[in-house]
């Protein structure tokens, strides 16, 4: 296709206008994106609700799909309305402008995290009601707040909710990711997320003594132990070419802070790591190992977690999960290549998880630079067009099972 039929094509005239509102963190106004959501939603007969799980600033738009049975379980379509900040002097095109270039890239924020999956989501929709397609379940787009900073005014609430409790969901769908090569990234898990800071106290004075037990001699055994095993997550990457990003056990120091001036030892330093936890990993064992160090390291050492999720079990991607066959035949038979994968980052998928409900991680984006939170971020038109074919297939698969 030319830039001018894909700039005439009207799911992707569609697509650029949602990318048009500016959904941007920080201090979100939802205002127009709850409306350009319900326009959608009337254009395709879709009965729409809006729900405030946590605050009026953080709306929650469901559309429901009637499906032949509803008395079945149903399936949620997720996606996520807010993108993360931008740096406009870093884009060669302004992020919220949806420029398309002769190549048919579509610049903006949310092009691959992931304004792109709900509109594909609305798209196949349309395809499949134009073609007299009623699901067997009923299906429910969700269009969810705030999972760029947690999820805590979005997800997380909503399914802690009537509403959403009387939906009885039975699979959810979700965000992946972009892949470089022809194939697809389906993810089933997550790894659990710790933030922890570690706040070190120890002998103050004067910057020309050797005093013992400083903060500092604390710090540096800490911060060298979380490294050490930092490196072993790097080399078992790799040394294994069949692992993948989420199959480790990432290690990151993100902030450190303390002291007042250069001459004088501080008596209180801190560093906080941020953490990903293997799925594999003994959660218990692993937070005593760290316990253990700041106790070798000589004491006086309080750990704060920021955050501390708790292990989430996958979602099954065998013969036992009836939707995962569906979902897996469906892809088959568009003759794609695919690899099921612990995500490595962090979606609303796991708050559906917790609750045992079956989740899949899924952006049809391949051969496509991986972006997300990235400078002039962007996605492709024909990559775009494509994945709503794809998701016209997955949607009345996992749907009629």
């Amino acid at each position: 296709m030319s830039k001018a039929e894909w700039e005439n094509n009207e799911e992707i005239k569609i697509f650029r206008e949602y990318l048009r509102i500016p959904t941007v963190h920080p201090n979100i106004d939802y205002t127009d994106c709850v409306a350009f959501l319900k326009r959608q939603a009337a254009s395709l007969d879709l009965l729409v609700d809006v729900e405030y799980p946590v605050n009026k600033d953080n709306p929650v738009v469901i559309m429901k799909w009637l499906g032949k049975q509803p008395k079945l379980p149903g399936i949620v379509l997720n996606s996520h309305t807010d993108v993360v900040p931008v740096f406009p002097e870093k884009w060669s095109h302004d992020p919220f402008s949806a420029d398309m270039d002769d190549e048919g890239r579509i610049y903006a924020r949310g092009t691959q995290d992931m304004k792109c999956v709900g509109a594909q989501y609305l798209a196949a929709i349309r395809a499949l009601k134009a073609k007299g397609y009623q699901p067997k379940r009923t299906i429910y787009v969700t269009f969810v707040p705030d999972e760029e900073v947690g999820g805590y005014c979005g997800m997380r609430e909503f399914i802690k909710g009537d509403y959403f409790k009387s939906l009885n969901i039975g699979l959810s769908l979700d965000e992946g990711s972009s892949s470089l090569d022809d194939g697809y990234y389906v993810y089933y898990a997550e790894r659990t997320a710790w933030h922890i800071r570690f706040k070190f106290s120890g002998t103050a004075g004067h910057g020309s003594i050797l005093l013992p037990n400083t903060a500092g001699e604390k710090l540096h055994f800490v911060v060298n132990k979380m490294m050490t095993f930092r490196e072993t997550q790097v080399q078992k990457l790799k040394n294994d070419k069949s692992l993948f990003f989420g199959d480790v056990t990432t290690v990151n120091l993100t902030r450190l802070s303390g002291g007042v001036q250069s001459n004088v030892v501080p008596s209180m330093l801190e560093v906080v790591f941020d953490l990903r936890i293997a799925i594999d990993v003994d959660l218990v064992a692993f937070e005593q190992q760290i316990r253990d160090w700041c106790e070798q390291a000589g004491g006086g050492i309080e750990i704060i977690f920021e955050q501390k999720d708790e292990y989430v079990p996958p979602t099954k991607v065998d013969a036992s999960n009836p939707y995962w066959l569906a979902f897996e035949k469906a892809l088959n038979e568009l003759n794609l290549k695919f690899r099921a994968h612990v995500c490595p980052g962090g979606t609303d998928s796991r708050f559906l998880r917790s609750v045992g409900i079956p989740a899949l991680g899924f952006s049809p984006m391949n051969n496509t630079p991986i972006l997300l939170h990235d400078h002039d971020e962007y996605i492709r038109a024909n990559t775009y067009l494509h994945g709503i074919e794809v998701y016209t297939k997955l949607i009345a698969a996992v749907a009629d099972v």
